[in-house]
């Protein structure tokens, strides 16, 4: 692991633990060069997914992507960017835990907008308008009535 600052490569763990969802270390590493400290995480490899879109092309599932296209849609709308990252969490272990190779698109942003109804009732709106591609006025009324019937549920 080199240095982010002198670009050094022997490094000493000062601490480890695990993240809050027990999926990925975070280590505390000092540089032996420069005395730089540093934070790096381990998380477990897993194998590659790949994401049949709409027009049927193929891609890598990339969770750095899935973190951005939910910050673009729903905006401020979250409280952080840990909210994000937790909902990222939870579609990436269920689409593994699927145990499939490849995945249609829309399954990722049904699971998204599941993760989204139990946490913010206007992100999933936000979100639910930009992944369905709505038109009219009675898709976002569609749309709101699922989460008022989300909510009712829980």
């Amino acid at each position: 692991m080199k240095c982010p600052k002198c670009a050094g490569e022997e490094s000493k763990v000062v601490e480890s633990r695990e993240t809050g969802e027990g999926d990925s270390i975070r280590r505390r590493r000092v540089c032996l060069a420069c005395n730089h400290r540093y934070t790096t995480y381990e998380r477990i490899e897993r194998p590659n997914l790949a994401i049949v879109k709409k027009n049927g092309e193929r891609e890598l599932f990339d969770r750095q992507k899935l973190f951005a296209a939910i910050t673009r849609a729903v905006g401020k709308f979250v409280r952080s960017d840990l909210e994000v990252e937790q909902i990222v969490s939870q579609v990436e272990d269920k689409l593994y835990g699927l145990g499939v190779q490849e995945i249609p698109s829309k399954q990722i942003g049904d699971l998204v907008l599941e993760g989204l109804a139990t946490h913010n009732e206007i992100a999933f709106v936000r979100f639910a308008s930009v992944y369905r591609g709505f038109s009219t006025l009675e898709e976002f009324e569609a749309t709101i009535a699922e989460a008022r019937a989300a909510r009712k549920a829980s």
